[in-house]
């Protein structure tokens, strides 16, 4: 019996020892930091209090290989190794880093914790390569400290099939919040999220008005409430990709409408940026292009226009044209 609870014991130390090797790689080396068995022999003693003998280490680092852990080794009188298979590369959690900060649907400690855990993805020596020097210009952030459990609850929703729940806020002419709706909660089958502009969407059938609406999850107030009803399905002939770019820039009170623009080549590039290559285009007046377009007659569709300076015009529908015409008197007024 002693036999076996020694052996046992044995088993348990050599895991946890195994363990703790692996994060020391992970922590301290990298290509340009490789440690020597004896700086790995000291760094365990240090942090863990467990002295190993160099063969110790030797076998160690075989048993992470053998696990498929990949540990380079330089072969040389003092062997050096570092940790070379790791989850993220360091350019990738530049990446991801980059998104984080400029996020807009976070609050800044939100961007903060989550870049803080981002940067345990890679060495100590590394990490202060990973300090980013972007900055967003008139970068907005969200107040709603709620965002990662709403998006976590529709996500939950989602997969369960199940409707949902929540009140929608707005605010008013001295930035108060409001809720929308007078308050009534919306009652929604929610069919995806999207990341469009810097900010979550949520996609859905809202069933009071019995139509495809869209809602930003920073606008959410609360945790969503999941419910008992079985969510509505998602219609077979629902093209997601086709309904973010017609619901132009995600305005979730307008339904798309077909657009003929009149553009200058020049423009081309604006054009299929904002609405995507597989638009149908052709020759108009010299040095200009005309295409359909499907989207919402919004505001951001007609600031869009205007930045252009004459360079992309509304041809069609005239009810579009008179409405755009209209707010440019307004604006002028």
């Amino acid at each position: 019996m002693p036999e076996k609870k020694n052996k046992k014991n044995h088993d348990s130390d050599l895991g946890l020892r195994v363990f703790y090797l692996y994060r020391l790689l992970e922590q301290f080396t990298d290509e340009d930091h490789p440690l020597t068995t004896n700086q790995l022999r000291d760094l365990m003693e240090k942090e863990h209090g467990i002295s190993m003998h160099r063969t110790t280490v030797y076998n160690d680092i075989a048993l992470l290989e053998k696990a498929g852990v990949y540990i380079h080794c330089y072969r040389a009188r003092a062997n050096q190794y570092y940790l070379e298979s790791r989850k993220f590369e360091l350019p990738e959690l530049k990446l991801l880093i980059d998104a984080v900060e400029s996020s807009r649907f976070m609050t800044e400690s939100q961007s903060k914790n989550l870049t803080d855990k981002l940067i345990t993805l890679t060495s100590d020596t590394n990490a202060g390569k990973l300090k980013r020097n972007l900055h967003v210009s008139g970068r907005v952030k969200s107040e709603n400290k709620q965002i990662f459990y709403i998006v976590d609850a529709i996500n939950e929703a989602i997969n369960v099939g199940k409707r949902i729940s929540f009140q929608y806020i707005d605010y008013n002419g001295s930035k108060k919040e409001v809720l929308r709706n007078k308050g009534k909660a919306y009652i929604v089958s929610p069919y995806s999220l999207i990341w469009n502009g810097d900010y979550y969407y949520l996609v859905g059938y809202y069933h009071e008005k019995e139509d495809i609406r869209t809602f930003r999850v920073d606008r959410i107030k609360q945790h969503p409430e999941i419910l008992e009803m079985a969510a509505d399905s998602v219609p077979e002939d629902f093209d997601i990709t086709r309904y973010t770019r017609e619901v132009f820039r995600m305005y979730d009170t307008e339904e798309a409408v077909p657009v003929t623009l009149v553009c200058e080549n020049e423009v081309m590039k604006g054009v299929l940026d904002a609405f995507g290559m597989d638009i149908k285009v052709k020759r108009a007046e010299k040095g200009h292009f005309q295409t359909t377009v499907m989207v919402c007659t919004s505001p951001t569709f007609y600031s869009w226009v205007f930045q252009w300076g004459g360079k992309v015009r509304i041809t069609a529908p005239i009810e579009t044209v008179a409405e755009y015409q209209e707010m440019i008197r307004n604006a002028l007024n």
